[in-house]
């Protein structure tokens, strides 16, 4: 109990209309190495069809579905019912952080709202999600970066996705930021730093599993050191010498 009383609260606000069911269980699962999902709710009209991939899912998960009828047709009021009750949420101090599931530019605002109070903001969201919603968000996770398929398994960690800008620039930026003076940094700092630079930052974009798999892909930039006194054990990264 004590231990789950230290976790950050989260509440995991879906919008059904722009969302992957099949990505469910991954979402609740890069949440919840955050912390502790309290609150999980499912915005979308419920009478159209287009909601069914999203039934199977919710007694297995315990989420909690809320209805949102489409009052004029082309119009999504999902946005509007999901914005309301985070608002709620938000003012009743019950949970330290958010987590949005949608693609949607409308909930840029929330998300900066729910920062100027001081919370932990989430974005699960596709590629095409616009910039301003990706920036308002402390973290945001892309749903392709989600998609485990036989395919991908097979990949090696090394292996770049070819669609993938270059992230070295990046990584020098967010070491620069985060070592200061300091010959050796965390590397749990230096992610830190590199979400703070981009929130979207996240190795598997590039074709890794983890940040330490992609610095090594730059032995002549960087070097890594492991210190297996400590317990777990802790990585270290510097400037390659030359």
């Amino acid at each position: 109990m004590g231990e789950q009383s230290d976790q950050l609260r989260f509440a995991v606000l879906i919008d059904g209309d722009n969302a992957q069911a099949s990505l469910l269980p991954q979402i609740l699962a890069e949440v919840s190495k955050v912390g502790l999902i309290t609150i999980k709710r499912i915005y979308g009209d419920w009478t159209t069809t287009n909601m069914n991939s999203w039934k199977n899912s919710l007694h297995k998960h315990a989420i909690q579905p809320i209805q949102q009828f489409r009052y004029t047709i082309g119009k999504n009021s999902t946005d509007s019912a999901m914005i309301i009750d985070a608002m709620d949420l938000l003012h009743s101090n019950d949970v330290g952080g958010f987590c949005i599931v949608a693609s949607d530019s409308d909930y840029t605002r929330l998300a900066t709202r729910i920062r100027e109070e001081g919370l932990f903001v989430i974005g699960v969201g596709e590629k095409k999600t616009p910039e301003a919603f990706t920036n308002a968000c402390n973290q945001f996770i892309y749903c392709e970066n989600l998609v485990v398929t036989k395919e991908m398994t097979k990949k090696s960690e090394k292996q770049e996705k070819s669609d993938a800008p270059d992230p070295l620039n990046l990584l020098l930026e967010g070491f620069n930021l985060a070592a200061k003076e300091e010959e050796w940094i965390h590397l749990s700092a230096l992610g830190s730093v590199l979400r703070q630079l981009d929130p979207a930052f996240d190795p598997r974009t590039y074709g890794h599993q983890q940040l330490q798999s992609l610095i090594k892909k730059y032995p002549g930039t960087f070097t890594l050191k492991r210190d297996n006194s400590r317990k777990p054990p802790v990585v270290y990264v510097a400037l390659a010498t030359p």
